[in-house]
């Protein structure tokens, strides 16, 4: 599936966002995943990924998990535990899984684990607000 022009300069996914991430999501069975390496210029203090970039990459393996399903949806709460400093240039594995999806509203789970030690760096959880479709046309603009 695509991403939706509106999508394209998405900080974590967009393919036109020159300074994003650029991260590359897949369903593997009932799991999503992507890989990232974090750079220099992700940094929080010296040699530590910063907090935010993490999130970011992981409410988007959970946002990524519901729309390549199919569904429309938007972060409402989301909890984060950070685990273990995450080291620059540490090639990490996210992984996003649905644990509830009802009609309005899906909840799902985020992990980052060291691709080389299988280390926990962190880990979500976050609820969606599922975007119904009317006449055909979702409510969020394409």
């Amino acid at each position: 599936m695509s991403l939706r022009s509106d999508a394209n300069r998405c900080f974590v996914c967009g393919p036109a966002n020159p300074d994003g991430l650029q991260l590359i999501f897949r369903l593997d069975g009932a799991v999503c995943r992507s890989e990232f390496t974090p750079q220099r210029n992700h940094c929080g203090y010296d040699g530590v990924t910063h907090g935010g970039i993490i999130f970011s990459a992981l409410d988007d393996v959970m946002a990524n998990w519901l729309f390549l399903k199919g569904m429309r949806a938007v972060t409402a709460k989301c909890d984060i535990r950070f685990k273990e400093p995450l080291p620059i240039g540490t090639p990490v594995t996210l992984e996003g899984i649905c644990i509830k999806d009802k009609t309005r509203l899906a909840v799902l789970q985020g992990k980052m684990i060291g691709q080389n030690s299988g280390v926990l760096f962190a880990e979500t959880q976050a609820s969606f607000m599922k975007i119904p479709r009317t006449r055909g046309r979702s409510k969020v603009p394409e």
